[in-house]
């Protein structure tokens, strides 16, 4: 019976625990906010200050949140409404990668392979909009002018002062020299959210062309989602086994931008993680404005 009683207390006290935990993590942390990714960091669009970070220069593997800085050094060198020839590239994918069903010799403007880039993030246009534009250059087969689109990358991201990062494809698949932080992609994020192509096109649902339909796998921008956030405005999501599940959340409320980046996070709580962050930065934004004389 003494047993029994005993069991029943640790079962009970387990299913506090669980229920609780997040209160539990903060009061031993004194983190205002609990995030169960690796890493994290809370951005104000419009002045650059950290509100909140974790682990913030951690070297993390940024999965498709890659296709942030591909979107901004294609747009440097292309203008949307520019036709892109879809070439042999269309053959290098990857077993199980997500893509956009382009096809060999099929006509694409920029806009629309972004589209296909950023909203269903394909990484067949990703290769083929980073082809594209590398051979703007000089001409170059399929694998040189991607390494030679990852060296303008990296000189992007030096530009946006992005340091702690390096970039070795235009997609995210995992590759040990395909690397970031939550603070470098939050700067990639905050000057991918000054761009008004990719601003305009990563906060929509759904994107039309001829011959696809892309949707936004955002979870934040669709009413339909459990994680719906009316505030938000973008901007991507990442996964592999490596890198885990990542994303980069934008939102706007007044005159308020926030950016949130969470890496390594999983499934479920990478949403959680993301509207905790964005509920956080509101809330001391308006405790703030309460404050004032």
């Amino acid at each position: 019976m003494k047993r029994s009683a005993i069991l029943l207390i640790i079962i009970l006290l387990a299913m506090f625990t669980y229920h609780k935990k997040d209160q539990i993590i903060m009061s031993f942390t004194h983190s205002p906010v609990h995030i169960s990714g690796e890493a994290a960091v809370l951005l104000d669009e419009n002045t650059g200050e950290i509100i909140f970070s974790k682990n913030q220069n951690e070297k993390l593997y940024p999965a498709s949140t890659t296709k942030l800085l591909t979107a901004l050094v294609v747009l440097d060198r292309s203008a949307p409404n520019d036709k892109v020839k879809i070439g042999k590239e269309v053959y290098l994918q990857m077993e199980g990668e997500a893509r956009a069903g382009l096809f060999e010799g099929q006509v694409q403007t920029v806009e629309e392979l972004l589209a296909a880039m950023l909203l269903q993030s394909g990484n067949d246009a990703a290769r083929s909009i980073a082809i594209y534009t590398a051979n703007q250059d000089k001409k170059m087969n399929e694998l040189e002018a991607i390494q030679y689109f990852a060296d303008l990358m990296n000189k992007k991201a030096k530009e946006i002062g992005a340091v702690h990062s390096h970039f070795v494809n235009p997609h995210g698949l995992h590759d040990e020299n395909h690397f970031s932080t939550a603070y470098d992609i939050a700067l990639i994020a905050k000057e991918a959210k000054h761009n008004k192509v990719i601003s305009e096109l990563v906060s929509r649902q759904f994107f039309s062309t001829k011959t696809h339909t892309y949707q936004n796998r955002n979870q934040l921008l669709n009413p339909n989602s459990h994680y719906f956030y009316k505030d938000a405005t973008g901007l991507k999501t990442g996964f592999t086994d490596q890198a885990g599940y990542c994303l980069v959340s934008s939102a706007k409320r007044g005159n308020q931008k926030l950016i949130a980046v969470v890496l390594h996070s999983g499934k479920e709580s990478m949403w959680s993680d993301s509207i905790s962050l964005l509920n956080y930065g509101f809330n001391q934004d308006k405790e703030n404005t309460l404050a004032l004389p």
